[in-house]
């Protein structure tokens, strides 16, 4: 083969290869998209990730010892204020109302017959009263003798007596029943014991004891939560907290269900930070509640601090550093130039600037495409 047949195929080949690397390597590592800067309003927040709980909690417990009779409830159910949770087992205590209720009966009993034995007596004195005084006349006038005397004042003293006893009786079953009540009272609170009742509408994040288990006074069995006191314990760095004050508005993303927003407003702020992660608590309570909502749940929260108006934004995603200095690459003439920043806010997803306008062309940097450099042409 001739030679410089040789040598045209090779400057051929070459050609081709040149250009298929212009056209599929050079070309796409040198073109880069294109943005403008908008001029709208920047909401300036601070971001803090945190675990669903509650400023009220409830721990529903046994009130007296026992076995459980029944459980109204379960894990994830809705109760309302008022309704009954629990049953206990009473054991003997209705039996012994029904005796201290007896007794009360027989002690009721006891004052109307002691009462009515009292009237008989007093009146029976009366009788005497006049007797004795007529004899102690006859006697003055030795018209009766000290026997008849003596008789009349026995008689008068034995009345007196057993008024006295009387008494003494009607006191004595006032006491027995006062007694017997104070017993009724306390059986009947022991028996109200036996009854657990919701204290507030809420929500069961917890079961803890099963029907027929045996449990002592004060054992957790439920756990009930207020779901208007629902928050979001959120973890907000030291630098930035604060910038945070009671009222603010927030916005909650659940971990289970990112894609919705829940709006918040900043409840409680902590007065002491964590000495280890250097972040203070900011507890951001749900101003609509979730269902349902899990405690302990992961979240995210957005705390809106500031609003800044009529401003020029750009995204955070084209913000780069280039020798120590934060800024943007910007398309002229089709080449790169760098311009630093000057920066009057910035949130999570833009920056606003002072020094960019609207008819500028930032460029998007990419990992996947050529290193920009002053002055690189571009595509």
């Amino acid at each position: 083969m001739n030679k410089y047949i040789k040598y045209l195929i090779v400057v051929i080949v070459i050609g081709l290869l040149g250009t298929l690397f212009y056209n599929k390597v050079y070309i796409p590592k040198t073109s880069y998209k294109l943005i403008v800067p908008k001029k709208e309003t920047l909401h300036v927040s601070i971001s803090g990730i945190g675990n669903v709980g509650a400023k009220n909690v409830y721990a529903i417990t046994a009130q007296s010892g026992g076995k459980i009779l029944a459980i109204h409830t379960d894990n994830g159910e809705w109760v309302k204020k008022g309704e009954l949770l629990i049953e206990m087992d009473g054991v003997d205590l209705p039996a012994l109302l029904a005796v201290a209720q007896a007794s009360l009966q027989k002690a009721e009993f006891d004052i109307k017959a002691s009462q009515d034995d009292l009237n008989n007596q007093k009146a029976q004195k009366k009788l005497l009263q006049i007797t004795f005084e007529r004899y102690e006349k006859l006697k003055a006038q030795k018209f009766a003798s000290q026997a008849e005397y003596d008789k009349a004042k026995a008689d008068l003293d034995s009345i007196d007596a057993a008024i006295n006893a009387s008494k003494a009786h009607i006191n004595s079953a006032k006491a027995a029943a006062l007694v017997a009540s104070k017993n009724i009272d306390v059986i009947q609170t022991k028996i109200d014991r036996l009854k657990v009742y919701a204290p507030v509408d809420g929500y069961v994040i917890s079961k803890d004891a099963e029907v027929a288990q045996n449990v002592v006074a004060s054992t957790p069995i439920l756990q009930i939560v207020d779901p208007k006191t629902l928050w979001v314990a959120t973890k907000i760095d030291e630098r930035v907290s604060a910038n945070i004050t009671l009222g603010q508005s927030a916005t909650i993303t659940l971990r289970s269900q990112p894609n919705k927003h829940y709006k918040g407003v900043v409840k409680r702020i902590n007065a002491m930070s964590d000495a280890v992660t250097l972040e203070r608590e900011i507890d951001v309570a749900f101003v609509e509640i979730p269902q349902p909502f899990y405690i302990n749940e992961q979240a995210k929260t957005s705390i809106d601090i500031r609003t800044i108006k009529d401003v020029v934004t750009i995204p955070a995603k084209v913000v780069v550093q280039n020798g120590g200095e934060l800024g943007v690459w910007i398309a002229k003439d089709s080449h790169a130039h760098f311009i630093k920043l000057d920066i009057i806010d910035k949130n999570d997803k833009n920056f606003a600037v002072k020094n960019i306008n609207e008819n500028m062309q930032i460029i998007v940097p990419s990992s996947s495409k050529k290193p920009l450099s002053d002055g690189m042409k571009i595509h």
